[in-house]
């Protein structure tokens, strides 16, 4: 099974955790991890843009020029999409982008990238993160002693102080156990767990 070291703040090692070979464990399954981020990318999609046809453009019902004699190309109308102010080529409509995927398929997605993760050695866990206070400065030191610039925090709960300290750092994402997702998840170069979220990854996913 395997195992990963539990550091502290400082970045030291302070104990070892033995992880579990259903979620960290598994070959992970990148055709469907990609089929996941595209259907939930796909439904944060509004589908609200809309542009009018030849059909729908205000104007144009008279014929601009006679048909023939004047050395221009027939014409039936200003409206056409090759004049100016003319309606638009297959014009796009509202529609919905929306894909359903199954759960299933979702949880499968996620463990694939746990396991992703701790293969490529960009899963860190932590034996609690708390602080004194909401400093963006002492949420900066924690991840440069920790070598992740980059990282998505999951934590067991609510911390006002650790989620107020990251919000200004640009690079850095707070998020609770059952808000992660495959797209935040591989978004970031690095996926920080406590030792408390880590327990409760496994309950959930076991």
């Amino acid at each position: 099974m395997p195992k990963i070291d539990v550091l502290n703040i400082k970045g030291e090692k302070v104990d070892e955790v033995t992880l579990s070979d259903e979620i960290f464990g598994i070959e992970p399954n990148e055709a469907l991890v990609h089929q996941v981020v595209v259907a939930q990318l796909a439904n944060k999609r509004q589908g609200t843009q809309s542009a009018k046809t030849r059909s729908e453009v205000r104007g144009g019902g008279r014929k601009p020029w006679r048909q023939k004699g004047t050395g221009r190309a027939r014409a039936g109308t200003i409206r056409s999409p090759l004049f100016t102010g003319g309606g638009v080529i297959f014009a796009p409509k509202p529609r919905d982008y929306s894909q359903h995927v199954n759960k299933k398929m979702r949880r499968l997605a996620m463990k694939s990238v746990f396991s992703a993760k701790y293969n490529m050695n960009e899963l860190i866990v932590l034996d609690k993160l708390e602080l004194a206070e909401a400093k963006t400065r002492e949420m900066a030191a924690v991840l440069k002693a920790l070598n992740a610039e980059k990282a998505l925090i999951v934590l067991d709960g609510m911390d006002e102080n650790v989620i107020r300290s990251a919000r200004n750092i640009p690079a850095v994402q707070t998020a609770q156990v059952n808000t992660i997702n495959t797209y935040d998840m591989l978004k970031y170069d690095h996926l920080i767990l406590t030792v408390d979220s880590l327990k409760k990854i496994e309950e959930v996913y076991s």
